[in-house]
């Protein structure tokens, strides 16, 4: 719950920056001047990037989401087996152990959403974000029986 709640008081945070931006630039614009007005323009592309870029990825919030709720539904989410530093942090030999297993799981079943959902949370478990991501998006395209590049 306290990731949703930092990810809606971030979205709220850009919402507001976009806002305030996107006035600066019609200001800008409305000032008149060739000069101005070209940059009023390149200050308003910023926000619209900006909205783009955090409505993309609040669809892949969502749509993980809905994977994980399917998921436990079924009974079929990865259980926590990871060992943890006094820290609280995960230990990387146990992550590694994990991310093996999840990976053949994947190998012998590659079209099967489920097991590439396992494998992103193995990456993302393992410190590696952005094979996380591509995992997931792979399980979502997956699951919404769209073709998958490899």
């Amino acid at each position: 719950m306290r990731a949703k709640i930092t990810y809606a008081v971030t979205a709220a945070v850009l919402v507001v920056y976009f806002v305030l931006v996107g006035s600066r630039g019609v200001l800008l614009i409305q000032h008149g001047t060739a000069l101005t007005v070209t940059f009023g323009v390149a200050v308003l592309i910023l926000p619209v990037i900006g909205v783009w870029f955090l409505w993309k990825n609040t669809q892949f919030v969502q749509r993980a989401n809905r994977l994980a709720a399917e998921l436990e539904a079924e009974g079929g989410l990865p259980v926590d087996e990871l060992k943890r530093t006094p820290g609280g942090r995960i230990d990387r030999d146990s992550a590694d152990e994990v991310f093996a297993r999840r990976k053949a799981e994947t190998e012998d079943a590659p079209d099967d959403w489920r097991c590439w959902f396992r494998l992103a949370v193995a990456y993302h478990d393992a410190r590696d974000t952005p094979r996380a991501r591509k995992a997931m998006q792979r399980a979502i395209a997956l699951h919404a029986g769209k073709p998958v590049n490899v």
